[in-house]
């Protein structure tokens, strides 16, 4: 297969206030923390959400590994659920010196487009920043980023600069063109 130019963006707020929440979707939706650690749940969650955007990297993950990742002092998965249902994830990652990255975040194919996407951001942004006030130990959050690219979807990056997400970085790399691997082989057409 042919060689794709994937543009990354790393994006950031350095304050709480640099937070811009946007209004909460209509209907019932939630937000939850996914409390015990899963590698099933957790899996399933990037596999679906990740499956149309070329999410590859944790797929090889063994059962071990996942558990290793989520057992991590301060690695937090929350989970917005329309109706009972689970929509999408934020992943929050706590780094050196205060840094906490929104490792994973996304929502399923069929919730996007419904606002549930900047409420679940709002939400995990603002859960990055009082991670340590669940995670004695935790150095206090000093600076939240995150990255996105040209991968994903359409209107991640406005979602991310709309909650007060600032650019940072950008980069171009080449990488190889490579089918859609969906939540599991042709879910999704190519």
């Amino acid at each position: 297969m042919p060689n794709i130019a994937v543009t990354t963006w790393s994006l950031e707020q350095t304050a709480p206030t640099d937070l811009l929440p946007a209004e909460p979707p209509e209907g019932d939706v939630r937000v939850r923390r996914a409390e015990v650690p899963s590698p099933e749940f957790s899996r399933y969650l990037y596999a679906s959400v990740g499956g149309d955007i070329l999410w590859t990297d944790r797929l090889s993950w063994t059962y071990a590994r996942w558990r290793e990742h989520l057992e991590r002092p301060g690695v937090e998965t929350w989970v917005a659920y329309d109706r009972g249902t689970p929509a999408g994830y934020a992943e929050l990652a706590p780094q050196d010196d205060g840094v906490v990255e929104i490792a994973y975040f996304g929502l399923i194919p069929a919730f996007r487009g419904r606002r549930i996407g900047g409420h679940l951001l709002s939400y995990g942004a603002a859960r990055a920043w009082d991670l340590a006030d669940r995670w004695p130990g935790l150095t206090d959050t000093k600076r939240v980023w995150l990255h996105t690219c040209s991968k994903d979807g359409e209107h991640a990056m406005d979602n991310y600069q709309r909650r007060g997400f600032k650019l940072f970085d950008t980069k171009v790399e080449e990488e190889a063109e490579a089918p859609t691997p969906g939540p599991w082989p042709g879910a999704y057409p190519a």
